[in-house]
C-alpha cells in the first residue's frame, strides 16, 4: 500500500505478528471547532494536503496489516458512505450510520458488533487524529501487558486529556484536556473482545468504560514519539500541513544527497 501524499513512510512491524486484524473508526462528530471546514462534510473527511484524514487513516491501518475496518458515521454520513464505496481496497471497509448520535462509546459498541472477526481483538481510532506509529508494537505491548484495552500516549508535552501510568506500564489516572508536561492520550485503543460488553450503548466511555478499567488495573498505557496531532480547529490544519510539508522536504533532501556525502559536512 503507498503512502498518501505528505504521510512518512511506515514499514511496520519488528519482528511481531499483528494478530489484531480489524478496526473501528470514530467519524460521527460534527467537528463544530473545525467550521467552517465541515460546513458541507464531516470531521473525518477534511483534507490535509489535499488528503481526508480518513485516508490517512486507512492506509495507515493497511499498512499495519488490519484487514478489516468499520466506520462509525452520522454528521453528514452519506459523504462517509460515498467514499467507502468509491475508494479501492485495502483495508475492506464498512460504514455504521448512527440514526441519532450515541456519542463516542455508543458508536464504538455499535460500530463493534459489525465487526467480522467476533472474539478477536480490536483497535479503535478516533476520526479526526494524524499519527503513523507502528500497530505491532502496541499489540505487542498488549499482549505482554496481559490487559483487557492498552491506549497510546501521545507526546508530553502535548495539548490533550492527561494519563498517568505507573512504572509497569498501567494507567493509573485519566485527566481534563490540558496542555502539560506529561503524556496523554492520542484516541487509539486496542480493546480484548470482552470490552465490547463495558462500553455504553449510549454515551462516553471516557466516563464510564476507562475509568472501569482502570480501578480493574486492566488498562495499559503505549507510548508513542512518532509524529501525531489532533485535528480539531482550522489552525490545527494549517499547523499539521506545515509540519508534514516540512518532513517532506527533509526526505526529498536526504533522498537527494549523494550517497558518498557526510551529513554536516
Amino acid at each position: 500500500m503507498p503512502a498518501t501524499a505528505d504521510t512518512p513512510h511506515l514499514v511496520c512491524g519488528r519482528g511481531e505478528p499483528l494478530t489484531a486484524r480489524q478496526a473501528v473508526i470514530l467519524a460521527g462528530g460534527k467537528g463544530n471547532r473545525l467550521l467552517p471546514l465541515t460546513r458541507e462534510r464531516p470531521k473525518a473527511m477534511v483534507e490535509v494536503h489535499g488528503v481526508p484524514i480518513l485516508r490517512h487513516q486507512l492506509d495507515w491501518l493497511a499498512r499495519c496489516g488490519v484487514e478489516r475496518v468499520v466506520v462509525s458515521a452520522g454528521h453528514l454520513a452519506e459523504a462517509i458512505v460515498w467514499y467507502l464505496d468509491s475508494r479501492p481496497s485495502p483495508p475492506r471497509t464498512r460504514a455504521v450510520v448512527e440514526k441519532r448520535p450515541l456519542g463516542r462509546g455508543g458508536g464504538l459498541r455499535r460500530a463493534a458488533g459489525a465487526l467480522p472477526f467476533p472474539g478477536e481483538p480490536w483497535f479503535a481510532v478516533y476520526g479526526d487524529i494524524w499519527t503513523c506509529f507502528c500497530l505491532c508494537g502496541m499489540r505487542a505491548h498488549h499482549v505482554r501487558s496481559g490487559v483487557a484495552a492498552t491506549v497510546a500516549l501521545a507526546g508530553p508535552g502535548l495539548p490533550g486529556s492527561a494519563v498517568a501510568y505507573d512504572e509497569l506500564g498501567r494507567v493509573t489516572g485519566l485527566g481534563p484536556a490540558t496542555a502539560g508536561p506529561g503524556r496523554v492520550n492520542a484516541g487509539v485503543y486496542l480493546f480484548a473482545w470482552r470490552v465490547v460488553s463495558l462500553l455504553p450503548e449510549e454515551g462516553d466511555h471516557a466516563d464510564s468504560t476507562l475509568p472501569r478499567l482502570v480501578g480493574a488495573r486492566q488498562l495499559a498505557g503505549y507510548a508513542i514519539n512518532e509524529p501525531w496531532q489532533a485535528v480539531n480547529t482550522p489552525a490545527d490544519v494549517i499547523r499539521l500541513e506545515r509540519d508534514l510539508a516540512t518532513r517532506r522536504a527533509i526526505r526529498q533532501a536526504a533522498a537527494e544527497r549523494p550517497s558518498g556525502e557526510i551529513a554536516g559536512r
